[in-house]
């Protein structure tokens, strides 16, 4: 499966908005790691693009 930058910042903001409605801190704390994940791919992503 191939993603692109786009789907990555997409993935990462959707994440980020349900975290912010999560009443549970260990659980928003671990949507908000994945949201990281996805920020970092999308740095990695347009690294690529740059090359």
């Amino acid at each position: 499966m191939n993603v692109t930058f786009n789907e990555a910042v997409i993935n990462a903001a959707r994440l980020l908005m349900n975290a912010e409605l999560e009443p549970d801190l260990a659980r928003m704390e671990r949507v908000e790691s994945l949201a990281d994940s996805w920020i970092g791919i999308a740095v990695v992503l347009a690294g690529r693009d740059d090359s």
